[in-house]
Protein backbone atom coordinates (compact mmCIF):
# COMPACT_ATOMS: atom_id res chain seq x y z
CA UNK A 1 0.00 0.00 0.00
CA UNK A 2 1.18 3.65 -0.61
CA UNK A 3 0.35 6.95 0.70
CA UNK A 4 2.25 9.62 -0.69
CA UNK A 5 1.68 13.24 -1.42
CA UNK A 6 4.16 15.52 -3.77
CA UNK A 7 3.53 19.07 -3.71
CA UNK A 8 4.62 22.12 -5.39
CA UNK A 9 3.07 26.00 -3.86
CA UNK A 10 3.85 28.56 -2.66
CA UNK A 11 3.61 29.35 1.25
CA UNK A 12 0.35 31.38 2.04
CA UNK A 13 1.60 32.52 5.44
CA UNK A 14 4.19 32.81 7.80
CA UNK A 15 4.92 29.16 8.86
CA UNK A 16 4.12 28.37 13.29
CA UNK A 17 7.05 26.92 14.46
CA UNK A 18 6.81 25.45 18.20
CA UNK A 19 9.38 23.62 20.46
CA UNK A 20 7.50 20.78 22.36
CA UNK A 21 8.65 19.97 25.93
CA UNK A 22 10.76 17.52 25.25
CA UNK A 23 12.86 20.03 22.89
CA UNK A 24 11.48 18.58 19.60
CA UNK A 25 10.19 21.38 17.50
CA UNK A 26 6.86 21.09 15.02
CA UNK A 27 6.13 23.40 11.59
CA UNK A 28 3.07 24.24 10.48
CA UNK A 29 2.89 25.35 6.88
CA UNK A 30 0.23 26.48 4.45
CA UNK A 31 0.62 25.29 0.97
CA UNK A 32 -1.25 26.89 -2.23
CA UNK A 33 -0.64 24.89 -5.30
CA UNK A 34 -3.48 25.72 -8.27
CA UNK A 35 -3.94 24.08 -11.36
CA UNK A 36 -4.69 26.18 -14.70
CA UNK A 37 -7.38 25.28 -17.34
CA UNK A 38 -8.36 25.51 -20.80
CA UNK A 39 -12.04 26.47 -20.86
CA UNK A 40 -13.01 25.93 -24.87
CA UNK A 41 -16.09 27.28 -24.90
CA UNK A 42 -15.43 30.05 -22.71
CA UNK A 43 -11.79 30.61 -24.16
CA UNK A 44 -10.40 31.49 -21.36
CA UNK A 45 -8.14 30.37 -18.98
CA UNK A 46 -9.31 29.28 -15.28
CA UNK A 47 -7.43 28.74 -12.10
CA UNK A 48 -8.42 26.22 -9.45
CA UNK A 49 -6.40 27.15 -6.01
CA UNK A 50 -6.24 24.10 -3.48
CA UNK A 51 -4.46 25.08 -0.03
CA UNK A 52 -2.91 22.13 2.04
CA UNK A 53 -1.67 21.93 6.08
CA UNK A 54 2.06 20.59 5.66
CA UNK A 55 3.13 19.74 9.45
CA UNK A 56 6.85 19.30 9.70
CA UNK A 57 9.10 17.72 12.60
CA UNK A 58 12.67 17.74 14.11
CA UNK A 59 15.33 18.93 11.54
CA UNK A 60 12.82 19.71 8.99
CA UNK A 61 10.59 22.23 11.42
CA UNK A 62 14.22 23.92 11.95
CA UNK A 63 14.68 24.47 8.33
CA UNK A 64 11.49 26.35 7.79
CA UNK A 65 12.08 28.16 10.91
CA UNK A 66 14.97 29.80 9.21
CA UNK A 67 14.41 30.01 6.04
CA UNK A 68 10.83 29.82 4.93
CA UNK A 69 8.41 32.62 4.45
CA UNK A 70 4.91 33.90 3.06
CA UNK A 71 5.39 33.62 -0.49
CA UNK A 72 8.63 30.88 -0.09
CA UNK A 73 8.05 28.44 -3.17
CA UNK A 74 9.02 24.55 -1.66
CA UNK A 75 8.87 20.79 -2.82
CA UNK A 76 7.13 18.42 -0.25
CA UNK A 77 7.24 14.76 -0.27
CA UNK A 78 4.59 13.50 2.61
CA UNK A 79 2.03 11.15 3.68
CA UNK A 80 -1.65 12.04 4.50
CA UNK A 81 -2.97 11.86 8.12
CA UNK A 82 -6.61 12.76 8.90
CA UNK A 83 -7.52 13.32 12.57
CA UNK A 84 -10.47 13.21 14.32
CA UNK A 85 -11.31 15.83 17.19
CA UNK A 86 -13.86 17.48 19.00
CA UNK A 87 -14.87 20.46 18.52
CA UNK A 88 -15.80 23.39 21.88
CA UNK A 89 -19.49 22.48 21.22
CA UNK A 90 -19.13 18.81 21.18
CA UNK A 91 -19.01 18.19 17.67
CA UNK A 92 -16.75 15.50 16.14
CA UNK A 93 -14.48 17.15 13.24
CA UNK A 94 -11.97 16.34 11.25
CA UNK A 95 -9.00 17.72 9.13
CA UNK A 96 -6.25 16.35 6.77
CA UNK A 97 -2.73 17.13 6.34
CA UNK A 98 0.35 16.18 5.15
CA UNK A 99 3.09 15.01 7.45
CA UNK A 100 6.38 15.86 5.21
CA UNK A 101 9.34 13.37 5.13
CA UNK A 102 11.11 15.79 2.57
CA UNK A 103 11.13 19.69 2.04
CA UNK A 104 13.40 21.59 -0.69
CA UNK A 105 13.49 25.06 -1.04
CA UNK A 106 12.62 26.29 -4.61
CA UNK A 107 13.09 29.16 -6.59
CA UNK A 108 15.86 31.66 -6.34
CA UNK A 109 17.59 33.07 -3.39
CA UNK A 110 16.90 36.03 -4.36
CA UNK A 111 12.89 35.28 -4.86
CA UNK A 112 12.80 33.86 -1.31
CA UNK A 113 11.75 36.09 1.37
CA UNK A 114 13.48 34.53 4.05
CA UNK A 115 16.75 35.14 2.09
CA UNK A 116 17.39 38.88 3.34
CA UNK A 117 17.63 37.73 6.99
CA UNK A 118 20.73 35.15 6.56
CA UNK A 119 21.97 33.16 3.96
CA UNK A 120 19.80 30.04 3.29
CA UNK A 121 22.33 27.01 2.18
CA UNK A 122 23.13 25.79 -1.23
CA UNK A 123 20.57 23.28 -2.61
CA UNK A 124 21.76 19.94 -1.89
CA UNK A 125 23.66 20.47 0.81
CA UNK A 126 22.35 19.26 4.93
CA UNK A 127 21.73 22.27 7.02
CA UNK A 128 24.29 21.91 9.99
CA UNK A 129 23.02 17.98 10.05
CA UNK A 130 19.15 18.94 9.85
CA UNK A 131 19.08 15.50 7.37
CA UNK A 132 20.22 14.40 4.34
CA UNK A 133 20.42 15.69 1.20
CA UNK A 134 18.48 14.69 -1.39
CA UNK A 135 19.26 13.92 -4.95
CA UNK A 136 16.93 17.18 -5.99
CA UNK A 137 18.73 19.16 -3.32
CA UNK A 138 17.05 20.35 -0.07
CA UNK A 139 16.47 18.26 3.27
CA UNK A 140 15.10 15.17 3.94
CA UNK A 141 14.10 13.80 7.08
CA UNK A 142 17.23 11.70 8.43
CA UNK A 143 15.68 7.98 8.76
CA UNK A 144 15.27 7.08 12.13
CA UNK A 145 17.93 6.16 14.70
CA UNK A 146 18.06 3.84 17.41
CA UNK A 147 17.45 5.43 20.94
CA UNK A 148 20.70 5.36 23.42
CA UNK A 149 19.51 3.21 26.49
CA UNK A 150 20.07 6.49 27.99
CA UNK A 151 18.40 8.60 26.37
CA UNK A 152 14.13 10.02 27.23
CA UNK A 153 12.18 8.62 24.50
CA UNK A 154 10.31 11.80 22.44
CA UNK A 155 7.09 12.77 23.69
CA UNK A 156 3.96 10.46 22.16
CA UNK A 157 0.92 12.26 21.16
CA UNK A 158 -2.01 10.33 20.95
CA UNK A 159 -3.64 10.42 17.64
CA UNK A 160 -7.21 10.97 19.01
CA UNK A 161 -6.26 13.91 21.14
CA UNK A 162 -7.95 16.82 19.78
CA UNK A 163 -4.73 19.10 20.67
CA UNK A 164 -2.37 16.75 19.47
CA UNK A 165 -0.48 19.26 17.76
CA UNK A 166 0.30 22.39 19.72
CA UNK A 167 -1.17 25.07 17.47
Amino acid sequence: MVNKVILIGNVGIDPEVRTLEGGAKVARVRLATTERLFDRQANETKEHTEWHTITLWRGLADVVDRYVRKGTQIYVEGRLRTREWMDKDNNKRYTTEILADVMNLLGRRSDNPASAEGSAPAYGQSAQGYGQSSPAGGYQRPAPQPAAPAASPAPSIPADDPDDLPF
